[in-house]
């Protein structure tokens, strides 16, 4: 409501609101609205000719009126005749009273839009601007179609004033949310862009909103923006507070322009070109170091402005994933918040430091950082940055710290909020499991898991703990022991119960030698918990007491009689009853060669995808689990398999960030593929089992490969259900010719030779993201293939193929993939893959699906490289130099001199070969400049041993720094190749 001058009373107005105000009761109130409504209608309806002044009034009157809740039905017409006055106020009022009251179905839409544009063709720039915020406020799609073509007009044209243009911008802004298909830029677009050079500051911060919403729908249309963003960023972040004194906050330059172009660079990849891109690290690197100077004022206004432009930096940074010097400084960067006493940031230090985890180049430095995050979940009083403080510790945790943050989340389940148990025992069960080498310890973590928090353990994590142990012969007796004493419990939840039916009803038999065990002991301790439990639990034990039959007949006759009483077989239950008088007729007819055969121990389970991470995806969102299947490394080393270094590698984990992007970087709840060769499906499909029939074939080692995870199958024993398992296809075959691999295939296949996780490929259409794990000679990749527009693809296809020699050296399988893909959706991919020899080539990728009725058909190399096979291999320096003489034939050895095309930063540099997939031996050379590292590549048909040395001049002037880089290995293919291959990282 404007406010009322001495210059323009409108006394009547003032008068009514004081009358409003003094109102003793809501009666008194209605009877004088009541009473100002039927004069306002009667002189609406006078023959007297009301003058402007006596309109603006009366329509202000029955704004506030309508303010006050009460509806309007009359003076509509008389606002639209306030916008045809030449003077400012009336006018003000006539566009105020339209903003707030008429709705897009108006009969008087049309008259008010020609009175908008005869304001807007005025080039009077106070009833421009007055036009453009009515336009923005209805935001009608009879606005858009009335005005979309004209805005872009006014905003680009040169007499435009700049409070114009400034309205201009934001109310297009406003029209392209509302209907976007309606705002077509066209030849607009690059004069649009070049509104980031205005000289008006406030033109370019009303631009920015626009280009950003509209680069983040048309990316390619706009990415010429790029380039004047970071030179616009570049001017402010070096300019000093008095230079833009007009747009300085608390001595902060333009805050919020800075915040602005930041998200705005967030919508494209790094810039190609070098200059650019070196400007850009500089500011980056400049906004760092103005976080680390003395505030310039105490005031929290100062504090808010600057640490605004920080949090965006950081966002960038870990948008681009490129610059480990920058990843590793903003990790330093948010530690310094995790104990600051402002407990908004340390949330946003904490889900910040969430992201950075994923990051191969920052995983080491998020970790050194456990303990102030251990603490911060034990002592933080807002539930929400423990909840945050929970989600790092998931995400930061790796092979080196997984007992310490499980113990750390145990205990602090005992108190933690009951909102966020349920997800913080899905964690737990997470990490135990895919952290698990010594299987006792994960069995009693899933146990002490149920006594802690039964209530929240559900059927997922029970079902696997049963599926893991009768996975593992080496845990069995084990897990029957201490089941065993957990029963013995006074109180003892119905999930441990369950656990234990199962559990002793399968192996009782191996504790059962123990007099304090007696078959007759288990069965009483079972049977003490029967009245307690519900129907489907008690259903579970009946199973267990008729598997104990089998297991030790000594217990016959005490379980037929239980099965014999009135409560079993004439139970109201339906499903006991049967199971009641099944099992008590199959023990009585059956002999024990028949009984035997139908109760004999379950089969191993077959491994699926994780029905855990999927419960724990579909509570968190998409795109929001940060630990999750692809850790092939374990989160010690970058390309997966074995342990590799443990703490000594770089970790890479899916991102868990709002962008597109990060999304793409996360598991869907998909049944994945089952390999259809033995040697393919077992190491990728049985992650802890050695002793199940796939497992067998591959030789899988006792430190727990990734794995598949799904809910236990029961197909031959009513204890537990489960869905079938899904079956494997052949590479899908499409009708038309495959186009050939895009020019830049190489550089975004050499990209993840030192990583497996990240964004294969983009562009406006398409977002293809991917995950993979190693391991010996197999491998597993994860596509994401993202539809980035709000049209759905069709006829989606994809197709791995492997040109000339390659199809004899790898076996690719692949799943197929959903034929349409909604716009804004992602479906994913599964490939297992298995080195069977040396190689040189990638396997090609074909993507064909039609958008908007065109083919559109893109080819790319998968990153499938000779040394994602790669076992590393730890030496003394004695044996290492031995060895390297062994290797000293010329064929043996592959040797590059080249031109150092980074800096030399020896944690990239560690980083780099540690990701090659090698061990990186210390102290071995006697230069400690140089690195080596060792390694064998495992391939079905032979080992290939491998030895490196990398010898930097990192005393050189900047520019003129080159690398040695000598590769011997048993095998002279290898050698050239992975030499080749790692002269393209430095």
């Amino acid at each position: 409501m404007p406010a009322v001058s001495k210059g323009d009373g409108m006394r009547g107005l003032a008068v009514f609101i004081s009358d409003i105000r003094n109102c003793k009761s809501k009666e008194a109130e209605i009877k004088r609205i009541n009473k100002e409504l039927a004069n306002i209608r009667s002189k609406f309806k006078g023959d007297k000719a009301l003058d402007g002044y006596s309109k603006k009034k009366y329509v202000c009157k029955l704004l506030f009126i309508f303010l006050l809740g009460h509806d309007i039905d009359f003076g509509h017409m008389e606002a639209v005749n306030l916008l045809s006055s030449n003077k400012y106020t009336e006018k003000q009022i006539g566009y105020l009273f339209i903003s707030v009251l008429v709705n897009s179905n108006s009969e008087l839409i049309r008259l008010i839009n020609n009175a908008i544009k005869n304001d807007l063709s005025s080039r009077n720039p106070t009833f421009m601007c007055l036009a453009l915020h009515c336009i923005a406020n209805v935001g009608s799609r009879e606005m858009a179609e009335a005005f979309a073509g004209e805005i872009p007009r006014i905003l680009v044209a040169g007499d435009t004033m700049d409070s114009v243009k400034q309205s201009a911008a934001l109310c297009l802004l406003r029209l392209y949310k509302a209907s976007p298909d309606l705002v077509l830029m066209g030849e607009w677009t690059s004069r649009v862009v070049h509104l980031l050079n205005d000289q008006h500051m406030g033109v370019v911060t009303a631009a920015i909103s626009l280009i950003t919403c509209l680069s983040s729908k048309n990316p390619d249309e706009f990415k010429t923006c790029v380039s004047l963003a970071v030179s616009r960023l570049s001017r402010i972040v070096s300019s000093a507070s008095t230079d833009l004194q007009d747009y300085t906050y608390y001595f902060v330059p333009a805050p919020w322009l800075s915040c602005k172009l930041l998200r705005l660079l967030q919508c494209y990849p790094p810039p190609e070109d070098g200059a650019v891109k070196g400007r850009l690290v500089e500011c980056l690197e400049t906004i760092l170091n103005k976080a680390q100077e003395p505030p310039k004022s105490k005031k929290v206004q100062h504090s808010n402005a600057k640490n605004a432009i920080l949090f965006e930096a950081i966002s960038l940074i870990i948008h681009y994933d490129s610059e480990p010097n920058l990843l590793v400084r903003a990790c330093n960067q948010l530690g310094q918040f995790l104990q600051h006493r402002e407990t908004n940031l340390r949330y946003l230090a904490l889900e910040s430091m969430c992201t950075l985890a994923s990051s191969e180049f920052s995983h080491e430095a998020v970790k050194t950082h456990i303990e102030t995050v251990i603490n911060a979940l034990k002592t933080e009083r807002d539930v929400s940055v423990r909840q945050r403080a929970a989600d790092l510790l998931y995400a930061m945790c790796d092979r080196s710290n997984a007992k310490q943050i499980v113990a750390e989340m145990l205990s602090y389940l005992e108190t933690a909020d009951y909102s966020i148990r349920e997800e913080m025992v899905l964690k737990v069960a997470i990490l135990a499991e895919k952290y698990a080498v010594d299987y006792s310890w994960y069995v009693d973590t899933i146990l002490n898991l149920i006594r802690i928090a039964g209530d929240y353990v559900s059927e997922e994590v029970w079902y696997r703990v049963i599926q893991i142990v009768i996975n593992r012969d080496d845990v069995q007796g084990y897990a029957a022991k201490t089941v065993f004493e957990a029963l013995q419990a006074p109180a003892c939840h119905e999930n441990m119960v369950k656990v234990g039916g199962y559990i002793l009803g399968e192996f009782g038999n191996l504790i059962a030698g123990d007099p304090r065990s007696s078959p007759l002991v288990q069965f009483n301790l079972l049977h003490s918990k029967f009245h307690l439990c519900s129907v489907p639990t008690r259903a579970l034990l009946l199973s267990a007491y008729i598997k104990f039959i089998n297991l030790f007949p000594e217990t016959k006759a005490t379980i037929q009689e239980v099965l014999r009483s009135d409560s079993q077989i004439r139970n109201s239950d339906v499903e006991l009853q049967q199971r009641a008088v099944e099992y008590l007729k199959l023990s009585s007819i059956a002999s024990t060669d028949v009984l035997a055969t139908v109760l004999e121990e379950m089969p191993p389970f077959p491994e699926r995808e994780s029905s855990i991470l999927a419960k724990l995806k579909k509570k968190k969102g998409p795109g929001a689990v940060t630990v999750e299947l692809e850790d092939g490394k374990e989160r010690g080393e970058l390309n997966g398999g074995g342990d590799r270094g443990g703490d000594a590698a770089i970790a890479a984990s899916n991102a868990s960030t709002p962008s597109p992007s990060a999304d793409l970087l996360g598991l869907r709840s998909t049944a994945p593929v089952s390999g259809t060769t033995p040697s393919a499906g077992s190491l990728l499909v049985d992650v802890f089992s050695e002793a199940g029939p796939s497992a067998t074939s591959a030789g899988v080692n006792d430190d727990g490969f990734l794995s598949a995870l799904h809910a236990p199958e029961a197909s031959d024993s009513p204890l537990v259900e489960g869905p079938g398992d899904s079956d494997s296809a052949p590479p899908t075959v499409a009708s038309e010719d495959p186009a050939p691999p895009l020019p830049e295939s190489d550089e975004l296949l050499n990209k993840f030779v030192c990583k497996n996780n990240g964004v294969l490929f983009e562009n406006q259409l398409l977002q293809i993201g991917i995950k993979s794990e190693y391991r010996q000679n197999l491998g597993r990749m994860y596509l994401f293939y993202g539809n980035k527009t709000s049209v759905q693809f069709v006829s989606f296809n994809t197709t791995v193929s492997c040109p000339g020699e390659l199809q004899s050296q790898l076996n690719v399988q692949t799943k197929t993939v959903e034929p349409l893909v909604e716009g804004g959706a992602q479906v994913q991919q599964v490939i297992n893959i298995e080195c069977l020899t040396d190689f040189i080539d990638a396997p090609l990728l074909n993507i064909k699906f039609r958008y908007g009725g065109a083919l559109q058909n893109i080819s790319l190399k998968l990153p499938v490289t000779i040394n994602k096979f790669f076992q590393p291999t730890e030496m003394a320096a004695a044996d290492f130099f031995q060895r390297w003489k062994q290797l000293s034939q010329p064929q043996q050895e592959a040797q590059k001199i080249f031109k150092a095309s980074h800096g030399m930063d020896t944690e990239v540099l560690k980083a780099k070969l540690l990701g090659l997939g090698t061990a990186l031996l210390e102290n071995v050379d006697p230069n400690p400049e140089n690195y080596v590292c060792a390694g064998v590549i495992q391939t079905k048909a032979q080992q290939v041993g491998c030895l490196l040395r990398l010898e930097p001049n990192a005393q050189a002037q900047p520019g003129e720094q080159m690398y040695r880089l000598t590769l011997r290995s048993s095998k002279d293919t290898v050698s050239q190749r992975v030499c080749d291959l790692l002269a393209e990282q430095f």
